[in-house]
């Protein structure tokens, strides 16, 4: 009797794990197919020099930031030290930005904040290219 006992309370909990386990495994995957709009922004500038490199770092810190829906923000510059062949290196400034949907970087787009970071720093622009992708968690 108490072996039945022990041995129904062991199955108890192994099939108490299994579903556990399983259940966290659904909520992985239901989370993984969440996706998101990665924006991301390469500037090569007229004027190559460290110092209006950092003031449009600056400036996407000060305009780009903190907008509704943004779920990720970083910006800085080429990684000089990377020079591989597959490097492409025709940027002085990169800026990335991932949103919670497309309806917040089309927010985004329309925002004061973005328009005043175009004009005060488009002038120094020599080329920019923008890389907007559909991405999972």
């Amino acid at each position: 009797m108490r072996k039945s006992l022990v041995c129904g309370v062991v199955l108890a909990l192994t099939i108490a794990s299994f579903a556990t386990v399983r259940g966290r495994d659904a909520e992985k995957k239901a989370e993984g197919k969440r996706t998101m709009l990665a924006h991301n922004v390469y500037f090569a500038l007229k004027d190559h020099s460290a110092a209006n490199k950092r003031k449009l770092v600056d400036a996407c810190k000060k305009y780009l930031t903190g907008h509704p829906g943004e779920v990720f923000f970083a910006a800085g510059t080429l990684a000089e030290d990377l020079n591989r062949e597959v490097n492409d290196r025709d940027f002085d400034v990169a800026l990335h930005i991932v949103f919670a949907d497309q309806a917040a970087h089309d927010k985004y787009q329309d925002d004061k904040r973005h328009k005043q970071f175009i004009d005060e720093n488009k002038d120094n622009w020599k080329k920019v290219r923008v890389f907007d992708s559909v991405v999972e968690k």
